[in-house]
C-alpha cells in the first residue's frame, strides 16, 4: 500500500493537527499557569558549550552551526536545536546574561511557531523535558506573557505527542519521546491520562529494543547511552510523582548497566562503534552511578555481538556481529570485525569516530571501512552506505571464543564481500594472560584474489616511527610505554589518518599492511607488544 494510502499514517497525520488545536481533546481546559509538579534535569550542563551558546553557537556531534530555534531542516543538528537540551548548557554557566539568552532564545522560537513542524516524535518529548525541567532556571522570575506562552507550548506538544504514539521510528530515540509524555504526565495538573499512554507504550519499547544481555538493537554504544539515560530518567520523574516505576524498567536498567561498562575503555569513555564517540566520562560514571549498578561488566555481548577481552591493564574490544537490522541500522557502519585496543587510561589502537550531525561526505567518510581498524578488500565498504542506514552487508558473522589460563582468544569471519568478490574475511586475534602480547592473523578467501588493506588507526596521543628495517612500527604511549607493532605477510606503511571520537576532530597516524593479487601470501600475521617482549 502506498504510504499516502496507509490508514495509519493518516489517522497519525489527522491526531498531530488536532493535538495542535487550542482547545481540543485537552485533559484541562486551559493550559497551567505553571508545572504542578517541579521536574529536575539530573545530567550536568557543559559551562563551555554554554558560552558558545552565549556567543551564537552551538555544538552538536561536534558539529558547530550558529543556534537560531526556529531554523528549519530534517537532520540531528536541527533535531538538536529543536529539542532544547542546551537549556542545560546555559544553565550550567550560571549567569543573568544566559538566563536572558535562554528566554530570548525560546521567545524567537515560540514566535516562529507557526510556521515550524512540531517535529519528529523524539524531538517534542525532548523538549518537553527540557522546558519542564529547566522551568525555574528559565522561566521562574519572567513576566507572566512569556510563562504563559511557554506553558502553552508545552501543553500543546504534549497533546501532539501523545496523538503521535506509538512512534513510527522505532529505534532509541522513542524513549526520548515516552520519557517527554511521562515528564508531562507528571508535572501538568490533569496529565494523568498523558502518564498512563506513555506507560502503556514503554514496555513494548523496552521488549522490542533492549537485548537479553542488556545491549541495544542498533549495536551502538551511544545509542546504548541514549536509552538508558532516558530510562533512569523516567524512573526519576516517575519517583518524583510518586508512581511505581513499573518491573520492566527497572529491569532493563539492571540488565543495561554492565553492558554500558563492558564498552567503556580503561580511560572511561566509550569504544567508537556504529556512530559512537568517546563522550564525557564523568557524565558515564554518573550515568552508573545513577542507574545503581550492581553487576560486573560481561565479556561477552552474545546479542549486541561484541567482545571484550581484558588481561593485565589491557582491554580490547571488537564488533564481532551483523550490522543491525533494517530500520534500525540509521548509526550503522561498515566496520565488521574492527576492534579497539587500550592499556590503562591509554588508548592505543581506535576507529576513526563518528560525525552523526556533519553533512554526508564526511559523516559517511567515517562510517567507511578505511575508517576502522580491520581489513578492507579493494577499497570496497564491506557494508553499502545509505542514508539512513545500509544496503548491502555482512550476514553470517561466526565467531568462536576460547579462554585458557588467563589468555584469550577469537576466531571470526565474515561474508561482506561474498556478492562483489566471492570473499570471506577471517580475522583471529589473541590476547596473552599478562595484556602485554596481542597477536592477529588476517586472511581474505577468494577464488580471485583481491587486494587489501588491514588498518590499525592510532589515538592522536600515540607517537609512531617505522623501524629501521621497516619491518614494524614503535608506538610510544603517554603513560603505557612502548610498544612494537609488526607484521608478516604484508607490506607495511605509516599513513596519516584523522580522529572524530571528541568534539575536535584531530590529525593522527595509521599502521597499514598492505597485499595485492600478485602477492603469493594470502594469511597476514601481525603482533603488538610491549617492548622489551618477543
Amino acid at each position: 500500500m502506498p504510504a499516502d494510502l496507509d490508514p495509519r499514517r493518516w489517522l497519525r497525520a489527522a491526531q498531530r493537527v488536532i493535538g495542535r488545536l487550542p482547545a481540543v481533546a485537552a485533559p484541562f481546559a486551559r493550559p497551567p499557569e505553571s508545572p504542578g509538579l517541579p521536574l529536575r534535569d539530573p545530567w550536568p550542563g557543559d559551562p563551555t558549550r554554554g558560552s558558545r551558546i552565549l556567543k551564537g553557537e552551538l555544538v552538536v556531534d561536534g558539529t558547530v552551526r550558529p543556534l537560531d530555534p526556529a531554523s528549519e531542516g530534517n537532520d540531528p543538528w536541527t533535531d538538536a536545536a529543536h529539542g532544547f537540551a542546551w537549556l542545560r548548557d546555559l544553565r550550567a554557566v550560571g549567569s543573568d546574561a544566559a538566563r536572558m539568552r535562554a528566554r530570548a532564545l525560546v521567545s524567537a522560537w515560540i514566535e516562529a511557531g507557526p510556521r515550524l513542524p512540531a517535529g519528529p516524535e523524539a524531538v517534542l518529548g525532548a523538549r518537553i523535558t527540557a522546558l519542564l525541567s529547566h522551568w525555574d532556571f528559565l522561566a521562574a522570575s519572567a513576566d507572566e506573557p512569556f510563562r504563559a506562552a511557554v506553558m502553552s507550548r508545552i501543553v500543546e506538544d504534549a497533546r501532539t505527542l501523545s496523538g503521535m504514539l506509538p512512534a513510527e521510528t522505532m529505534d532509541a530515540r522513542a524513549f526520548t519521546a515516552l520519557k517527554g509524555l511521562v515528564a508531562a504526565g507528571a508535572a501538568l495538573p490533569g496529565g494523568e491520562p498523558h502518564l498512563a499512554r506513555a506507560l502503556r507504550f514503554l514496555g513494548q519499547e523496552i521488549d522490542r529494543q533492549l537485548l537479553p544481555d542488556g545491549g541495544h538493537v542498533e549495536r551502538s554504544p551511544a545509542a546504548l547511552v541514549a536509552v538508558v539515560m532516558d530510562l533512569v530518567e523516567i524512573r526519576a520523574i516517575l519517583g518524583i510523582g510518586r508512581a511505581p516505576a513499573p518491573h520492566a524498567l527497572t529491569a532493563a536498567i539492571d540488565r543495561a548497566m554492565p553492558m554500558l561498562a563492558a564498552l567503556r575503555h580503561g580511560d572511561g569513555g566509550l569504544a567508537l562503534f556504529n556512530g559512537t564517540r568517546e563522550g564525557d566520562p564523568a557524565l558515564l560514571t554518573l550515568l552508573q552511578t545513577q542507574g545503581q549498578m550492581r553487576a560486573r561488566p560481561p565479556a561477552r555481548a552474545p546479542d549486541m555481538r561484541f567482545e571484550r577481552l581484558a588481561a593485565g591493564r589491557t582491554v580490547l574490544i571488537m564488533d564481532a556481529g551483523p550490522p543491525p537490522p533494517r530500520g534500525q541500522d540509521r548509526l550503522a557502519h561498515a566496520g565488521t570485525l574492527a576492534f579497539e585496543m587500550s592499556v590503562g587510561r591509554d588508548r592505543l589502537i581506535v576507529n576513526c569516530g563518528a560525525a552523526p550531525a556533519a553533512a554526508s561526505a564526511w559523516k559517511d567518510a567515517l562510517r567507511a571501512t578505511a575508517a576502522h581498524s580491520t581489513l578492507v578488500v579493494a577499497d570496497v565498504n564491506s557494508a553499502e552506505l545509505k542514508e539512513p542506514g545500509l544496503g548491502r552487508r555482512p550476514e553470517q558473522v561466526e565467531l568462536q571464543r576460547h579462554e585458557a589460563n588467563g589468555a584469550h582468544w577469537l576466531d571470526a569471519s565474515h561474508d561482506g564481500w561474498r556478492k562483489p568478490f566471492n570473499a570471506i574475511h577471517r580475522r583471529r586475534l589473541y590476547l596473552g594472560d599478562t595484556g602485554e602480547d596481542v597477536r592477529g592473523e588476517d586472511s581474505v578467501e577468494a577464488p580471485h584474489p583481491q587486494p587489501f588493506a588491514i588498518r590499525f588507526h592510532l589515538h592522536p596521543s600515540v607517537s609512531a616511527s617505522l623501524q629501521q628495517d621497516g619491518a614494524g612500527v614503535l608506538l610510544r604511549t603517554p603513560s603505557s610505554g612502548g610498544w612494537a607493532l609488526r607484521a608478516d605477510g604484508a607490506r607495511l606503511a605509516l599513513e596519516e589518518s584523522v580522529y572524530a571520537g571528541t568534539d575536535e576532530r584531530r590529525r593522527t597516524q595509521q599502521v597499514v599492511l598492505s597485499g595485492g593479487p600478485a602477492d603469493a601470501v594470502s594469511v597476514v600475521k601481525w603482533a603488538i607488544t610491549r617492548m622489551g617482549r618477543a
